[in-house]
């Protein structure tokens, strides 16, 4: 059901913001953004969190699919000041599994209490830019073969955002706007 939802809303979006006789023009990098963040949700189902090309604590374009009340929760408490998926993403470079890192501020504690029991980090560096995700799940572990069709997506992701001079002026706005309307959708 979520990752139905989230999908049609990035679908509704391109619906809401290119007339349909514009959507067969609609740039490759919007259409392969939309497929790639269709397919995370998919992968994800419990959400996820995408901040591509971070420069200090600030991204380019940040994805959310966390439930509001974890996000709200999140924000309350001022966990990402003890998140140890934040920890990691800023230290190292790869993926790990949730149930892997130390969590002394108990964050994956409450994580697993709000539906997300399971999860894996990720955190790139390609071109000279940093992102970072964060996928979740409730039903199982993360396996082998799921954190690399992930990893895969997410560095498409990044290199497609990579370069904003290669983006039409157009495509980064319609790229924030998406970014608003997964991170809160009805927005």
């Amino acid at each position: 059901m979520v990752s139905q939802t989230l999908f049609m809303t990035v679908l509704i979006y391109n619906n809401v913001w290119q007339p349909e006789s514009e959507l067969a023009i609609m740039s490759s990098t919007q259409v392969e953004i939309s497929e790639v963040l269709g397919e995370l949700n998919g992968m994800a189902p419990a959400g996820y969190a995408v901040g591509v090309h971070i420069q200090y604590t600030t991204t380019k374009f940040l994805f959310q699919t966390y439930k509001k009340e974890w996000l709200d929760h999140y924000s309350r408490n001022g966990l990402v000041m003890s998140d140890p998926i934040v920890a990691w993403c800023f230290e190292n470079t790869g993926h790990c599994r949730w149930s892997d890192l130390n969590d002394p501020g108990g964050v994956l504690k409450s994580a697993a209490e709000h539906g997300m029991k399971f999860g894996v980090v990720m955190a790139i560096e390609l071109g000279g830019s940093r992102s970072m995700a964060g996928f979740a799940r409730n039903d199982h572990e993360f396996t082998d073969a799921e954190i690399d069709t992930i990893t895969q997506h997410f560095e498409n992701l990044h290199m497609s955002t990579a370069d904003e001079a290669q983006l039409s002026a157009e495509t980064i706005q319609q790229l924030k706007n998406m970014s608003i309307l997964v991170t809160h959708p009805g927005s």
